[in-house]
């Protein structure tokens, strides 16, 4: 298994059992009212207006809710969020990557910045990881009926750099300029995504002992926890040994 698709499931599975339905579907509203503030309700001539679709999709979000989310979004009176980011570090050197969706820049950063503080890390400037991280569109979607060794041609074509099927679920990776290609080729072949995003993989991994990981992952959660946060990447390398304690 590739490092990227590696990197992908683990954190598909870690969602799956640390995600709470509301915080999800809050992320995706967000998701949806940027996309309609940027490039109108139309999601036929909107290409990330379908991407947050299909997210919401994903996550089992109602089409009444969808539909109410991009009819507030709609409305020129409707509060506007800023898309946001932050860069910094967890005890021991590990990069943390933290992508929010705001209404409150100034809320957001001193959250944030208070977070790492406690835990032992430090925020950096913006940055200061572009050499650990880099972006790539994963899209996730169930296996069913599908022919992999078919299918494997097709998506390749259409810009593939790994493909990764475990228990049912298919992972693509790709590099970010061919994420809308990749898209119109799942059209295309109708294959609906459970997940279709820009991701921040790591080039590199960094290992640390159990207990070491243990203190960084509690500062993930708490970021993760926000409401202003949206996705937070790292490179701490996932052991076995280290969810085999996670799952304790």
């Amino acid at each position: 298994m590739s490092g990227h698709s590696k990197w992908s499931t683990i954190k598909r599975k870690k969602g799956a059992l640390d995600a709470k339905r509301s915080k999800m579907f809050s992320k995706v509203i967000k998701e949806i009212t940027v996309a309609v503030k940027e490039g109108g309700n139309d999601e036929s001539s909107n290409p990330r207006l379908r991407v947050a679709i299909a997210n919401a999709k994903g996550v089992n979000m109602p089409k009444d809710n969808v539909q109410r989310a991009i009819n507030k979004a709609s409305d020129k009176d409707s509060a506007s969020f800023t898309e946001v980011n932050y860069e910094g570090y967890a005890p021991n050197g590990i990069g943390i990557f933290v992508e929010c969706t705001t209404d409150n820049l100034q809320r957001t950063v001193s959250n944030v910045r208070s977070y790492f503080n406690k835990y032992g890390g430090s925020l950096g400037k913006n940055g200061c990881l572009s050499f650990v991280f880099e972006r790539k569109g994963v899209f996730i979607f169930p296996q069913n009926e599908l022919d992999i060794e078919e299918l494997e041609l097709e998506l390749i074509d259409a810009g593939a750099e790994d493909i990764e099927v475990e228990e049912g679920t298919v992972t693509v990776t790709t590099a970010m300029e061919d994420f809308g290609t990749m898209i119109k080729k799942l059209e295309e072949l109708n294959i609906e995504p459970e997940s279709a995003k820009l991701e921040r993989i790591p080039m590199n991994t960094e290992t640390l002992d159990v207990e070491s990981a243990q203190k960084v992952l509690r500062l993930i959660d708490v970021i993760e926890d926000d409401d202003d946060v949206q996705n937070v990447y790292h490179n701490l390398e996932m052991t076995e040994e280290l969810m085999a304690a996670l799952e304790e």
